[in-house]
């Protein structure tokens, strides 16, 4: 029923702007009330550095019943737990850390040209206020809220030259698609000489190996299996390394000790960041 309705919105040309209006309603009445329901907490603690609002206690976030096994069973790191959210401006934990990634490990001149795949609403405004931003996504007019430029983008084959970017971001992207290998040497080619590719996953560090079924179309086992509805994969933290390396990137892993400096932002504390160099 559910698919039967989606496809008749799409062919009527409203599926979209009913899915912005609806994320943007939420949106709206999330920040009422978690700016009432939080204001207690507000004046010490965290300090998101989007807004620059300060809490004792960020919203949480935890896995649905549906996804809870795969993340909880495999001890994935996918952004799920306390502060996740804040209570001001409902930026996310992920969007935090690799803002605060990008301020202190990357150089980004006014004439950087930067990718960023699936903008994130926050992230992308800030992003854009520093530099130049193409955004993409394969499902552009789920973005057309946070930016009207959006082009559409298969990652798999992307249409811009090489060394066409110096900072590409892809958060929390791989995982989605069946061919990351193809993804990621797309992404390695269009990035420049002396760039960095930010390319965060879902990932477990006691998995030996990723798990995964690339041609998988079941969205009930996708979320029992892997932890979402359209997920492909769970990374094992090694092979996801390899994988990257494979594609020719040079990587350094900033561990959670060396983004404690961030904690003051609400980050999901035992996360690695990944930033690929071109090699």
């Amino acid at each position: 029923m559910k698919a039967r309705l989606k496809s008749l919105l799409q062919k009527l040309g409203i599926y979209y702007p009913l899915q912005t209006a609806y994320r943007g309603g939420r949106s709206f009445i999330a920040k009422q009330y978690y700016r009432v329901g939080y204001g207690r907490y507000k004046g010490r603690g965290y300090t998101c550095n989007y807004c620059g609002a300060t809490y004792g206690r960020f919203v949480p976030e935890y896995p649905g019943s549906a996804i809870a096994g795969a993340i909880n069973d495999n001890h994935v790191i996918a952004g799920f737990g306390e502060n996740v959210y804040c209570p001001q401006c409902l930026s996310k934990n992920r969007e935090r850390l690799v803002k605060a990634v990008i301020g202190k490990y990357v150089v980004l001149g006014e004439a950087a040209r930067v990718l960023h795949f699936s903008p994130e609403k926050h992230l992308h405004r800030w992003l854009r206020g520093q530099t130049a931003v193409t955004s993409v996504d394969i499902a552009p007019r789920f973005y057309t809220s946070i930016d009207k430029q959006i082009r559409y983008a298969d990652a798999t084959q992307l249409s811009f030259g090489a060394n066409s970017f110096e900072l590409v971001i892809a958060n929390h992207i791989l995982e989605h698609i069946p061919d990351d290998a193809k993804a990621m040497r797309e992404i390695h080619r269009v990035l420049a000489g002396g760039g960095v590719a930010i390319l965060q996953v879902p990932y477990s560090t006691t998995l030996a190996t990723t798990i995964e079924d690339p041609g998988i179309d079941d969205p009930r086992r996708q979320a029992a299996l892997y932890g979402q509805r359209d997920h492909v994969r769970i990374y094992s933290f090694a092979d996801y390394v390899r994988r990257l390396e494979t594609a020719g990137f040079k990587v350094r892993v900033l561990s959670p000790e060396d983004l404690a400096v961030f904690r003051g932002h609400a980050i999901q504390e035992k996360e690695s960041v990944f930033l690929c160099y071109k090699g």
